[in-house]
């Protein structure tokens, strides 16, 4: 399974940027829909499924690769 780690690279730039930055701020910024990125941080209770262009976006935003955003976890049997 993909696990998307887009909450921890939001939680991460916040301590370097010391200061907070909301969904409504980071969806602004990056121009991902509010709704998309509340599925993405939260991939346990809601598995989701994104596009290149959301994955693009985020990178751009993060300063980051796509394997920075998202690992693989074996499933379990």
């Amino acid at each position: 399974m993909i696990v998307y780690r887009v909450r921890e690279l939001w939680e991460e730039k916040q301590r370097r940027e010391k200061r907070r930055i909301t969904l409504v701020e980071l969806s602004l910024a990056t121009g991902v829909n509010r709704n998309t990125l509340s599925r993405l941080v939260d991939p346990v209770r809601r598995p989701y499924n994104t596009t290149t262009d959301v994955i693009d976006k985020l990178c751009r935003y993060f300063d980051c690769q796509p394997g920075d955003l998202m690992v693989y976890v074996p499933d379990e049997k």
